[in-house]
């Protein structure tokens, strides 16, 4: 076949460089204004769009914010704010038609309109309307109501006058929208564009009440209305105690060694261009060996980070042991020898805490559009200042509190040193050098961690099954014979000296703890394979919350799975079928219409032969696996607390609440 030669092109000339118009840029690359088009560019759209309203009600002009998805998968968003200016832009156009679809136009570049917005840019509406197939903004001012309709960015209408009640309810794409009696407000409806949102364009109610309790905590006073028209179902939100009230509800499930401890201030910043900085900062200790800090900026959840979170933990810290050296708390920790003293791990330990900062939105640096983390420089220096100063004002005038405190993180770093001293024997032995491995796991031929999967099997039975019926190029298997420990509450020490789990940190080869390093993870699937029954279904718990807890980059590398064995196997016509849950069992022996088959259920995977669960379980051509993700860390850190914690009645009551659901999302 012959091959077309290309012509070289000499010149490169201002004919050569392309200028895309209007929103097609967002269109183009919609990665980079909304981070992905998969689920969570989904759900960021719909909260570039509440963040506009939020913005509203952090001056004090929004009082509600109703948000409405239909059964059409369109998403509605009204608040009873000032509303879009709808008057004669310069350019000749209407000031709404210019924040809908120009790029990096809208109110939060002057330094009145907006001084803490969640926006950026001027990008979020405009980019909305851009992934739109189409939408439409309703807008209430000057005693004029008008709207204006799009698709895909592109406006359809002029900016038409709404006439009378009868129109604007012809309008409406939802039943129940009450109109606020306000003199203003904004109505914005959409519909995602399936050219964009390819994977998926259903929405996530989980997702969608995260971001509004989110908000609605930070704002006290503001009032969140969700109605989700798919179910029929209706919820509202509003906390007066603002992030108090979020650290209240972070700790409802724990117990908590002192009140909390709140403080603001707005810090002025003469040298700089941002001018001022809000802080805000609340956090409370509780009995629990794991942090819960939560960061945001202008209502915006950092879930990353960045400069804001490095000034509140450079402050704690120095905070916390300037009282404790000052006080001579710290006598027994041989301060200044290695591995002695307090750490910031120490510090964290069982820490609650938010971090807010509000600042002017023309200044806010975030890395990306997405917004998961700051940069600004001086919020560092703002909250350092702020906690530093409020801190050491709270300990001097509350010392039995601030001794509760120091008592709290000095247990952390009694219990890190025996930890240490513990693990560092095991160290000294070669254990966890990874030198030699466990004598029980059988290996794969694969070094190739991306090819690599680990079977973690329940029982020495099921183990020889795997071990023979597995595939040796990639699978490796690792037996667990009974219970393992329960390390909701267990520290280094004692879970390094309990053999299982010893042998599954040699096995995984990434360390744990302060050696904890995920590059050296050697397998890329890691499935937890157990009985089908309830002890099956109590060892894998466990395990789940041994990762969870003391191997978290696994669960949030999406490394994580659990095998699915089948309950029953159905033999009829001389042919044998697998059924995975009590449905299909019961649909498959409908569609025979036969008595003539014979029914096993498999009680433990060790009723299955070498070949039966290769064919059933292990097999990558018929396996059924799931992946353990969290969508809700916070729900997660609640469920993992309410199962495998010390309290009784709250799992008791979990347990009769959940016990027919076959499966709880977190």
């Amino acid at each position: 076949m012959a091959i077309k030669k290309q012509s070289k092109k000499s010149s490169y000339t201002a004919q050569d460089i392309t200028v895309l118009e209007g929103l097609e840029p967002v269109r183009k690359r919609p990665g980079m204004y909304v981070g992905s088009t998969d689920e969570k560019g989904l759900h960021h759209i719909l909260t570039e769009i509440i963040d506009n309203s939020v913005d509203e009600a952090i001056p004090g002009f929004a009082k509600n914010i109703w948000i409405t998805i239909d059964k059409q998968d369109q998403a509605t968003v009204m608040d009873d704010g000032r509303g879009i200016p709808i008057d004669k832009h310069k350019s000749g156009l209407s000031a709404l038609e210019v924040t809908m679809t120009k790029l990096h136009a809208g109110g939060k570049f002057g330094s009145e309109a907006y001084q803490a917005s969640s926006g950026l840019h001027g990008v979020g509406s405009s980019a909305v309307n851009a992934l739109s197939s189409w939408m439409r903004v309703i807008v209430k001012r000057d005693k004029k109501i008008v709207y204006q309709d799009y698709k895909r960015g592109k406006a359809t209408t002029k900016v038409k006058k709404i006439k009378s009640p009868a129109d604007l309810k012809k309008l409406l794409i939802v039943k129940h929208f009450p109109l606020p009696k306000s003199p203003s407000f904004t109505i914005s409806s959409f519909l995602p564009d399936k050219q964009v949102f390819k994977k998926t364009q259903d929405w996530n109610l989980t997702k969608i009440k995260n971001l509004i309790r989110e908000r609605a905590f930070l704002i006290g006073g503001l009032t969140f209305h969700l109605y989700d028209e798919r179910i029929d179902e209706e919820c509202h939100f509003y906390f007066d105690g603002g992030i108090k009230s979020l650290v209240k509800h972070l700790n409802k499930s724990k117990k908590t060694f002192h009140p909390i401890i709140h403080f603001s201030k707005k810090v002025d910043l003469p040298d700089s261009e941002v001018g001022t900085i809000g802080v805000e900062i609340a956090l409370q200790y509780n009995d629990s060996f794991n942090e819960n800090v939560q960061s945001f900026a202008n209502v915006i959840n950092t879930a990353d980070g960045g400069t804001h979170l490095t000034g509140f933990r450079m402050a704690l810290n120095r905070v916390v042991k300037d009282y404790g050296i000052k006080n001579n708390l710290l006598k027994d920790l041989k301060a200044g020898k290695k591995n002695n003293g307090l750490t910031s791990d120490d510090l964290r330990e069982g820490l609650t805490a938010v971090v807010y900062i509000k600042m002017h939105s023309n200044e806010i640096q975030f890395e990306s559009q997405t917004k998961t983390k700051l940069n600004n420089p001086e919020a560092q220096s703002a909250v350092f200042s702020v906690v530093k100063q409020g801190l050491t004002t709270y300990f001097e005038e509350n010392p039995a509190e601030a001794r509760k405190v120091l008592g709290k993180v000095l247990l952390a770093a009694k219990a890190r040193m025996a930890a240490r001293a513990a693990k560092d024997a095991v160290v000294r032995k070669g254990a966890l050098e990874g030198s030699t491995l466990p004598g029980k796991l059988a290996d794969c031929q694969s070094s190739d961690p991306t090819q690599s999967e680990l079977f973690i099997v329940e029982g020495d039975s099921a183990g020889g099954s795997a071990k023979q019926g597995r595939d040796r190029k990639f699978q490796a298997i690792l037996p667990l014979g009974g219970k393992v420990l329960n390390t909701e509450r267990a520290r280094l020490d004692k879970i390094i000296a309990f053999q299982e789990l010893k042998d599954l940190i040699i096995a995984l080869g990434m360390g744990v703890g302060e050696t904890l390093n995920k590059e050296k993870l050697r397998y890329h699937r890691i499935i937890i394979m157990c009985d089908a029954d309830v002890d099956g279904e109590h060892i894998a718990t466990l395990l789940l919350t041994f990762f969870y807890r003391h191997l978290k980059p696994i669960v949030d590398g999406g490394y994580l799975y659990i095998a699915l064995p089948p309950l029953y196997k159905i033999k009829y016509n001389k042919e044998e079928t697998y059924a995975y849950s009590e449905e299909e069992k019961d649909q498959y022996l409908k569609s025979i219409k036969s008595r003539n088959y014979t029914l096993q259920r498999y009680k433990g995977l060790g009723e299955m032969n070498p070949i039966q669960l290769w064919n059933t379980t292990m097999d990558p051509e018929n396996r059924i696996l799931k992946k353990v993700e969290v969508e809700d860390a916070q729900k997660a850190d609640e469920v993992f607390t309410m199962l495998m914690g010390e309290e009784v009645p709250p799992r008791r009551k979990f347990i009769q609440t959940h016990a027919k659901m076959a499966t709880l999302d977190i």
